[in-house]
């Protein structure tokens, strides 16, 4: 029996000793926190659909350009020369994450996860309208193809692959945004012939997640479900069976007085899984935490008049001392070490320059000797315009005793997302060159706001007695 009770550490529930797949037939939750999490999931419904539809100073709010290396967050444009910005914020993301994971589980597998969010409150939500709850679906599926069947089943994959079809091109409207996405409909259908199978075939892949793998994702495929394996620990809060106040099992028996756990072995927490588990056997690989077994275990134990709680967030020492779920001193640390990484990240985004650049000097060429008294460099210029304006951008030296002197213009049109260059002289006083290559730094400004500021290296000759 011990044996027995152990099978699930070496496999999963969705598949049986054979390989073969066991598909989940998942009773429709009920209970106070998945009312939380369908409101939740409202707000990222329109949340997902309406951003790219947000435009700031006439640029999306959001737009993830891979194929260009054109980023847009909250309205400011990043280039590849931004990338380390990105490489700084990923491995402060990647930490988040750790951290996270090690204080509060899978907390965002279960309530901010695209995949939970999209299978269970959209996708799951029109196959309990279409077919019914879990024993309905059962008998549905085992059952002959009737006319109802077809009608059924129909229905369900053409509306599945149609809301596969509108989810693909808002992912593709992030990455190339929504008003290019417009022209690409409003054009003929034989001008991107080789988008629109790009697309579909994208739509494919999110209609067999939603329609097929469901749980699979989470338990397969992901590397985040991987990862809590070795980032939890005994002080991490999980959805947690109270075993200490349930064991041992009985079933429920009116007027007697109890003289046993409260668990009244009624599975109607395995019933509620998605992944399948059985709460009870512990944390396990499979458990996203989406909390349906606690409501369904409150409903339980509301209705035999035991207290709730029995299934609970919770972390595995509080279970084993009885201890309540509570802020400890380690959840505190790690909750101050996350807000200092995100405000870094935040620091990091908002903090760079609307105007970089790089500055060069002429290559092939020394430094030229101007009359007896000054010394001078030629320089080209590269720009980027970071803003949503065209610039007139005017260059100054700021270190003192110096002089910028531009070739052609006096200023470098740089456009609006776009990028200018430009050549100019920089001339320095003989007397304030004291070593071989001295850093020199370059303002710049957009009329008489400062927009960005650059640094180079000025070549000149080096009087006797000086290093």
């Amino acid at each position: 029996m011990e044996a027995q009770a152990d099978t699930f550490r070496d496999s999963i529930a969705t598949v049986d000793k054979q390989g073969k797949r066991n598909w989940i037939y998942v009773q429709q939750p009920k209970g106070k926190l998945y009312r939380y999490r369908v409101m939740l999931s409202y707000v990222y419904f329109v949340l997902f659909f309406s951003l790219p539809f947000i435009q700031v100073n006439g640029r999306p709010l959001f737009m993830f350009n891979v194929v260009e290396g054109k980023f847009i967050l909250f309205g400011a444009i990043f280039w590849p020369q931004d990338f380390f910005l990105f490489g700084l914020a990923m491995m402060a993301f990647i930490l988040f994450i750790a951290l996270f994971t090690m204080a509060f589980g899978r907390l965002f597998c279960g309530w901010a996860c695209p995949q939970t969010i999209f299978m269970e409150m959209l996708f799951r939500r029109i196959e309990y309208w279409i077919e019914g709850d879990a024993a309905a679906q059962r008998l549905l599926n085992k059952g002959p193809w009737t006319a109802d069947k077809v009608r059924k089943k129909a229905f369900k994959h053409i509306l599945f692959f149609a809301l596969s079809f509108g989810i693909a091109n808002i992912f593709l409207a992030y990455i190339i945004s929504m008003k290019e996405l417009g022209h690409i409909v409003r054009d003929p259908l034989s001008a991107h012939v080789g988008g629109f199978i790009t697309i579909v075939a994208f739509s494919g892949v999110f209609y067999g997640v939603f329609a097929f793998m469901r749980e699979q994702v989470c338990t397969t495929v992901c590397p985040y479900g991987r990862l809590q394996g070795v980032l939890l620990d005994r002080n991490s809060v999980i959805v947690a069976y109270d075993y200490r106040r349930g064991e041992p099992r009985g079933k429920f028996k009116k007027n007697e007085e109890r003289q046993i756990g409260d668990c009244i072995d009624c599975m109607q927490c395995v019933k509620v899984c998605p992944t399948g588990i059985d709460i009870r056997n512990g944390t396990q690989l499979e458990c996203v935490n989406c909390t349906a077994c606690i409501d369904a275990c409150n409903f339980m134990m509301e209705k035999t008049g035991l207290p709730k709680g029995l299934i609970r967030y919770a972390s595995e020492n509080g279970i084993a001392e009885k201890q309540p779920l509570r802020f400890t001193p380690r959840l505190k640390v790690y909750t101050l070490v996350l807000t200092a990484i995100l405000g870094a990240i935040g620091y990091l985004l908002l903090s760079r320059q609307p105007v970089s650049g790089t500055v060069m000097r002429a290559a092939g060429m020394l430094y030229q000797e101007r009359g007896v008294d000054s010394v001078s460099n030629l320089y080209r210029i590269k720009l980027v315009n970071k803003t949503a304006h065209n610039l007139q951008l005017q260059l100054r030296l700021t270190d003192a005793g110096g002089q910028l002197i531009m070739v052609g213009h006096d200023r470098v049109p740089v456009k609006a997302d776009g990028q200018g260059e430009g050549t100019f002289f920089i001339v320095l006083p003989r007397q304030a060159i004291t070593r071989r290559k001295s850093t020199v730094h370059i303002t710049m400004y957009a009329g008489h706001q400062k927009v960005g500021q650059l640094k180079t290296t000025f070549l000149g000759p080096v009087a006797a007695g000086s290093h």
